[in-house]
């Protein structure tokens, strides 16, 4: 039996919401094997992030090698890589290595609003991650960062997707969740020649930490898999609403999503199914 396998480059969330928690969790619930390499160990729950403490490049690349000298990954996600330096490791290591099927999710501020990317590492992210990216999954105010330019309309947003394309990523999801002047959430996906827009209810809860990591983990998965990029957005559109829509509802603050709930509704279908 073949075995899909995903690797994730990120930063750990003690809380188990986002970073390589959440990624890990996602690619198990989507029956592919998961692998990761740490860039930094955060100290934070539902309420903020208390610490952040960046891993050595010594630590991180052994981290890559180990992965590159054995276990080949199908497809790979970066997440939180905090600063120029460890972007530049994580470049190095994925064209060494020849990995492919590289998504970025250019996390850049947590939920409460701490910084997870120093200022000066936007430049190292869009001159060296980029150009290897077949899919990149910023967030609103993340497409802002990287194209310096404010977004408001779609029109903004179809315009933030080009140049985001033009610096090197094969295919640009702009996810629409901070856009709440709608009641709709709208996703826009770009190749470079087309627009294709996704669209899901907006769902008003407090439960949406690691919504973007979750969402480019299960792409990564369904890439792993040898989905093509249409496919696999609009599964992780899927993934990611059932684990909005259906809320643990733990913590005080900002809660997790909920990785059973996708799963959970195929089984729940399934067996009605079977009943009929």
């Amino acid at each position: 039996m073949m075995i899909s396998k995903a690797l994730t480059i990120a930063g750990s969330d003690s809380g188990g919401g986002a970073g390589i928690q959440a990624d890990l969790k996602t690619f198990q619930e989507l029956s592919v094997y998961g692998m990761s390499a740490l860039t930094a160990v955060t100290a934070q729950n539902t309420l903020g992030v208390q610490g952040v403490y960046p891993l050595t490049l010594e630590v991180i690349t052994q981290q890559l090698d180990s992965i590159g000298l054995d276990l080949k990954p199908d497809a790979v996600k970066t997440g939180m890589l905090f600063s120029s330096d460890i972007i530049r490791i994580v470049a190095e290591k994925i064209q060494q290595y020849s990995w492919r099927n590289l998504v970025v999710d250019p996390v850049m501020v947590a939920k409460g609003g701490s910084t997870l990317l120093q200022q000066e590492a936007v430049q190292s992210l869009i001159n060296h991650l980029l150009p290897l990216a077949l899919v990149t999954t910023p967030n609103i105010p993340e497409a802002e960062m990287i194209t310096n330019r404010s977004i408001i309309t779609i029109d903004d947003r179809k315009e933030a997707a080009k140049i985001i394309h033009a610096m090197g990523s094969n295919y640009v999801v702009l996810k629409g969740g901070h856009d709440t002047s709608t009641k709709a959430v709208v996703d826009l996906l770009y190749d470079g020649h087309e627009f294709i827009f996704m669209e899901s209810q907006r769902v008003q809860t407090r439960h949406t930490h690691g919504t973007g990591c979750t969402y480019s983990a299960a792409v990564t998965a369904e890439l792993a898999k040898g989905k093509t990029v249409p496919e696999a957005t609009h599964l992780a559109k899927a993934f990611i609403q059932a684990a909005i829509e259906d809320e643990l509802g733990i913590g005080a603050g900002h809660g997790p999503t909920n990785h059973f709930a996708y799963q959970n509704r195929l089984r729940g279908m399934n067996l009605e199914a079977n009943r009929q």
